[in-house]
């Protein structure tokens, strides 16, 4: 398969062409990893794959009409699935409609792909309702489930799909795509982001293109939180963690992740080092129990009282 827009992941990209070049891919496919690790890129690569027209060994060739559509968003056979609101997982009548469209049959192709977003999230009803479409479906739909951790899926959901597990890229791996992406960007801009992204880059990419004000001020936001946990005060740590509490799920995961390499930054410099390890685990932590869906109301006076509690 032709998968090089997807940096690294050497192993999953040699087991995907394998397949496509054996019994085939699969209809059905967990694809997981942490936020900037490249599902989406890997999602969209897959469907592409799936519709592409050239011989199976050079799928997907981008150059076909097939290939040049699913890269526009405008395939007719590739829908990408989503909460009915923002930050919102999608729910059971969604997978119901989906259902009753997978049975229509594809407008141009020989398959159909849906790729759905926060699979993870998603509730036992919903669920429940695509087990029975992954057990039951039409052979020429397929199903790409989209997750941030793979064990936020029901056991018989997972145990029908094939799980690819994506792993952070080499550093060097990493600032070589980064100076492909961004020639215009100087050597230190482009090694800062390739050792701050911890392998995922998706946020090298974040930190490069900029976000506009609202990728700003979560940035400040992270930059104080990780000096008040390194150096702050416990109450106005937590009156500072209070002023969170109403940050979206895909944010509060953003603002851990910033804070995370913030802290990996200040270790060797902070006045009292093992308070700042404690902190930099902490994080960590509190990075895993975002991806369970714990919201920020909970986790941020959570980390201040687990910060203080060590320290005692």
């Amino acid at each position: 398969m032709e998968l090089s827009a997807l940096a690294g992941n050497r192993r999953l990209k040699a087991q995907l062409s394998q397949q496509e070049g054996g019994r085939g891919l699969s209809h059905a496919y967990i694809i997981s990893g942490p936020v900037g690790s490249g599902r989406h890129t890997l999602g969209g690569l897959l469907a592409q794959a799936m519709v592409c027209t050239a011989p199976e060994h050079q799928r997907p060739c981008g150059h076909c009409p097939q290939c040049r559509k699913a890269q526009g968003g405008i395939h007719p056979d590739i829908a990408w699935i989503a909460g009915a609101g923002e930050g919102k997982p999608i729910n059971v009548d969604q997978v119901r409609a989906l259902r009753s469209d997978a049975y229509i049959r594809p407008n141009e192709g020989e398959r159909k792909v849906y790729i759905l977003e926060g699979a993870d999230r998603m509730n036992a009803s919903a669920q429940n309702a695509m087990l029975k479409l992954l057990e039951e479906g039409p052979a020429y739909a397929a199903f790409l489930l989209l997750s941030e951790n793979a064990g936020g899926i029901l056991e018989t959901v997972r145990s029908r799909c094939e799980t690819l597990t994506l792993d952070p890229v080499a550093p060097d791996e990493c600032l070589s795509w980064l100076q492909a992406r961004f020639p215009q960007a100087s050597r230190d801009e482009l090694a800062d982001a390739a050792n701050r992204c911890q392998g995922l880059l998706g946020r090298a990419v974040e930190q490069l293109a900029g976000g506009g004000e609202q990728a700003q001020a979560l940035k400040d936001k992270s930059d104080k939180l990780a000096r008040l946990l390194v150096s702050g005060q416990e109450l106005e740590l937590l009156e500072f963690s209070l002023t969170l509490d109403k940050l979206s799920r895909e944010d509060t995961q953003s603002l851990l992740d910033l804070t995370g390499a913030a802290l990996g930054d200040q270790i060797l410099q902070a006045p009292d080092r093992a308070r700042a390890l404690r902190a930099a685990q902490g994080v960590k932590e509190m990075r895993q129990a975002a991806g369970l869906n714990v919201g920020p109301a909970a986790l941020f006076p959570w980390l201040t009282a687990l910060l203080f509690s060590r320290e005692k």
